[in-house]
């Protein structure tokens, strides 16, 4: 991808990973959350996943919940950060997961668990997924999306306008739940879903939620960032939007982040298909139980 058409520093949040690497067990209730979710879902699904990769797999909660999965027999942590993937327990697999090393049809389970957000192609992406996917494959990733962390992007956006004239983007853009739906259509997936739940967090102060998110390595990657670090009174001012917007009755102030889950499908004949236009053996009405009224013209106006 051309670097004008890239919204993400990958090699920035690479660089980050691999610093704050150490720490990142005690920053990951969110990647648990997610983890725990996830295992959820496939635990409802009636069939076994030989090979199975944990896409984006941080320092390798998921893949670890992975290896009591019935029929796993090999599971492979992929992350691109090679000092998260040193905690990572099972096979490891240093890649990008803008450029999957996955031959066709060699996966039957691709899970992610809030690393998707962060790529610069995502329907590149799905469709190498799809593309990876033996038939009938399934893929299970889950991301933030829609108004996550709506709250910090108009703290700060308030405090940079008024403070210096002008607002540089800190936060990362996050598509909604009915794009990212099409996106696993326009990839060729079949049976998609996209579904979303919201968490909220809170925490003593916009501080210290800033912190945690230095911490876990996803601070302000964006491209079209300011180079600059963020000038003091304006990080103060910031803080003090958000209290004045945002704080509960207890003085904590909360942060929001949505969860969108996607399910797809690599195709196959055995899959569920929709019926041809036209094809229905009972009428509407007759299934609801109502009576078929013909349509009626509408009155003529003058």
């Amino acid at each position: 991808m051309s670097p004008d058409l890239e919204i993400f520093d990958r090699a920035l949040l690479r660089w980050r990973r691999n610093r704050t690497a150490a720490q990142a067990t005690e920053h990951d209730f969110l990647i648990a959350h997610v983890a725990d979710d996830l295992m959820q879902r496939l635990a409802m699904v009636n069939r076994q996943f030989p090979v199975v990769v944990n896409l984006g797999a941080q320092h390798g909660l998921l893949g670890q919940r992975l290896g009591a999965l019935p029929g796993a027999e090999l599971v492979i942590d992929m992350e691109p950060s090679g000092c998260l993937l040193r905690q990572c327990g099972g096979l490891r697999l240093q890649a990008d997961e803008e450029a999957l090393p996955f031959r066709s049809q060699s996966l039957d389970l691709v899970l992610s668990g809030l690393a998707l957000q962060l790529v610069n192609d995502l329907p590149g992406t799905l469709w190498q997924i799809r593309q990876a996917l033996k038939p009938d494959g399934l893929l299970l990733a889950a991301m933030l999306a829609g108004d996550s962390l709506h709250e910090l992007r108009t703290a700060l956006y308030l405090a940079e306008e008024e403070i210096e004239g002008g607002a540089s983007p800190r936060v990362a853009p996050f598509a909604d739940v009915k794009q990212l739906g099409a996106l696993l259509q326009r990839a060729g997936f079949a049976l998609p879903v996209a579904d979303s739940h919201t968490l909220t967090v809170t925490y003593p102060d916009a501080l210290a939620l800033m912190r945690e998110l230095k911490a876990a390595g996803v601070a302000n990657a964006l491209r079209a960032r300011r180079r600059r670090p963020l000038r003091r009174d304006t990080l103060a001012r910031a803080v003090q939007h958000y209290s004045e917007r945002y704080a509960l009755p207890s003085g904590r102030v909360p942060a929001t982040l949505e969860i969108v889950t996607l399910t797809g499908w690599a195709p196959h004949e055995s899959q569920q298909q929709p019926l041809r236009p036209g094809s229905a053996s009972m009428r509407l009405a007759e299934a609801l139980g109502t009576a078929e009224l013909p349509a009626t013209d509408p009155p003529a106006t003058d």
